[in-house]
């Protein structure tokens, strides 16, 4: 009797990929090695390696999966054979998915491993969060199935690509500002406002930056994630431009060396009138506002590493159950 999942034309299917991948890998690894764990610009290169790869192998591996059989029309010869058609997607999603997660997963461990040095010297675990440990294996597994999904619906290879590509940038950044720092209630922590080291400037970039305001430096918090810094009354209300402008007249225009209506974005060497004009500031505003920072502890590293991997997990399985819906449907 056969086996009622087909497993082997799957893996069959899957196995070139897979060891084109792996020979990849361990590419990148031996000449990391080679080039020696102290290369702060390697480090960056490898951390932006783990962040894309999920992407790559979801747009490559995982929307021409169905996208290719309806495009050229083999689906009428592979889905209407004695296999049904979940049993012909069921394993294919297995044994590539599990293969786009081990994929990531050993490029995550390896980098993990080698930029170990440099990441705790720089206490700042939270900064490398996408690309150390765990949760690209996570962001694998959904790109690979959200790839398969967009094969389906789209029908065609290269928009399949291109679509999973765009939705699956759109889904990381939504969830990295938007989700993430909520999966755990923040901390947070009220302090004076320190004239000595708050700033005038805007932090952002333009078009997106806000409007120029005071800015606190943040707290010494080791391996902690800063979230937010805000400047709030006694109410909780945060500070207004208006309420800034009351209080210290013209500070935009001095801030810019004098030119009327001017601001200044970021922060940089400034004569010391402007410096002793900033303090004056800081110092009436701190008499009704305070600062607030709002973190995630380094003791919660590890935790939203594991809920993260979960949710992304939990929305492949999903994404799957909508792939199956799809093909069943297709024609």
């Amino acid at each position: 009797m056969s086996w009622p999942w087909p497993v082997w034309p799957a893996w069959r299917q899957a196995r070139a990929q897979l060891a084109v991948a792996l020979t990849a890998t361990a590419a990148v690894a031996v000449a990391a090695v080679v080039a020696g764990r102290g290369d702060s610009t390697l480090r960056q290169w490898l951390s932006v390696l783990v962040v894309v790869a999920p992407g790559i192998l979801g747009a490559f591996w995982g929307a021409p999966l169905v996208a290719d059989e309806l495009e050229s029309g083999t689906f009428r010869l592979a889905w209407t054979q004695d296999v049904s058609r979940t049993r012909w997607l069921a394993p294919r999603l297995a044994v590539s998915g599990l293969a786009a997660a081990a994929v990531t997963g050993l490029a995550s461990w390896f980098v993990t491993w080698w930029a170990g040095p440099l990441d705790r010297a720089g206490l700042d675990q939270f900064g490398s969060f996408d690309s150390r440990d765990i949760v690209p294996v996570g962001y694998a597994a959904f790109a690979f199935v959200l790839g398969v999904l967009a094969g389906a619906l789209l029908r065609k290879v290269v928009p399949a690509v291109a679509a999973t590509l765009l939705a699956f940038t759109a889904v990381r950044l939504a969830f990295r500002l938007l989700i993430r720092p909520w999966l755990l209630p923040p901390a947070t922590r009220v302090l004076a406002l320190d004239p000595g080291s708050t700033g005038y400037g805007s932090s952002g970039f333009l078009p997106l930056a806000p409007a120029p305001s005071l800015q606190p430096a943040a707290p010494d918090l080791p391996n902690a994630w800063v979230t937010s810094i805000a400047i709030v009354n006694g109410k909780g209300d945060a500070l207004t431009a208006s309420e800034l402008n009351r209080t210290c007249p013209g500070i935009g225009s001095r801030a810019a060396g004098g030119a009327p209506g001017a601001a200044v974005n970021g922060h940089g060497p400034v004569p010391q009138s402007v410096t002793n004009a900033t303090h004056d500031c800081v110092a009436r505003i701190a008499r009704t506002y305070h600062e607030v920072v709002t973190y995630q502890p380094a003791s919660r590293y590890w935790p939203l590493q594991w809920y993260e991997l979960l949710v992304f997990l939990a929305a492949a399985l999903l994404l799957a159950g909508a792939c199956a819906w799809r093909v069943r449907r297709a024609g």
